[in-house]
């Protein structure tokens, strides 16, 4: 059995699908049908039970998962070892975050880890949702509920705060607001409602507001809408340097306070240079969310 046929059966594992193996694997779903084939006859077992829903392990494909994944962590062990023996950081790490982290921390402290180890590959995705670490969607994620479940490792990255905002112009054409009781009338940009992927993201009741009149699924789209003057909303106070015309609203009534938390599979624990990478993200993240938040004080 080679490795390179445990890596494809970690895909198809992992995504269900041989179209989503082939996504990762940059292979054809046709070539990566075979190869599956291929190995479950060199084992003489059925590794799995294929559907309309997709690809689930069977008895013996569950056991066969379990000794893959600890030859990928050899394989990732052995290559960070060589990297750390040459004196750096180097491989590919791919972070998961909600929109508005990857938008507006991310960015800067990625390109200082980046800049500091020029043999490591970084990759940020950003999507409003929560990360699927088992299915290897990402090394790590941050999220803003620490999960409940799964063989996982989660550490408190920091605290930030949120408040309610508006464009200096769209404040100065409508209503003059001084209390929650003046919110009543004005235009609020939001989430959608039953996009929502957190509860910690669902910032209505604490606002008052029964209507959001313009939603995004999207942090960046709803902060480009209040930049145009579209209304108010809830916004992070580290993106406020980003949009300059963009002030709170009823700051000492309306104020929240959210965390982010640092996210592993358990099994990385081992990976020298995910845990490197992680260090270096929990220490720079809390200083840039303080370095923008100070920014909104100034």
């Amino acid at each position: 059995m080679h490795w390179d046929d445990l890596r494809v059966f970690l895909a198809v594992a992992r995504h269900e699908s041989l179209s989503g193996a082939g996504r990762v694997l940059k292979l054809d779903p046709a070539t990566v049908g075979r190869r599956m084939q291929r190995l479950e006859e060199a084992l003489g077992t059925t590794l799995f039970v294929k559907s309309p829903q997709g690809y689930a392990l069977t008895v013996d494909g569950q056991r066969l998962l379990a000794r893959a994944e600890e030859a990928e962590q050899a394989v990732i062990g052995a290559a960070d070892e060589l990297a750390d023996k040459a004196g750096r950081l180097g491989g590919q790490v791919r972070i998961g975050a909600p929109d508005g982290c990857a938008n507006y921390l991310l960015p800067q402290i990625c390109a200082r880890i980046g800049a500091e180890n020029p043999d490591l590959d970084i990759q940020i995705v950003a999507l409003p949702r929560v990360f699927n670490l088992s299915k290897r969607e990402a090394d790590m994620a941050i999220a803003v509920s620490p999960p409940s479940s799964g063989r996982l490792t989660v550490q408190k990255i920091t605290d930030y705060q949120l408040h309610l905002a508006a464009h200096r112009a769209y404040l100065r054409r409508n209503p003059p607001i001084r209390s929650r009781a003046d919110l009543k009338g004005h235009r609020i940009v939001g989430y959608i409602p039953d996009m929502i992927f957190d509860r910690e993201l669902d910032y209505l009741d604490e606002i008052g507001a029964e209507r959001v009149h313009l939603a995004s699924n999207s942090v960046p789209v709803q902060l480009a809408a209040i930049r145009e003057g579209a209304g108010l909303g809830i916004v992070h106070d580290f993106a406020l340097p980003f949009a300059p015309r963009v002030v709170r609203v009823l700051p000492e009534e309306i104020a929240l306070t959210r965390s982010f938390y640092l996210v592993r599979h358990a099994d990385d624990r081992r990976v020298e240079r995910l845990n490197r990478f992680a260090a270096a993200l929990l220490e720079a993240l809390p200083a840039e969310v303080a370095r923008l938040q100070d920014m909104t004080k100034a």
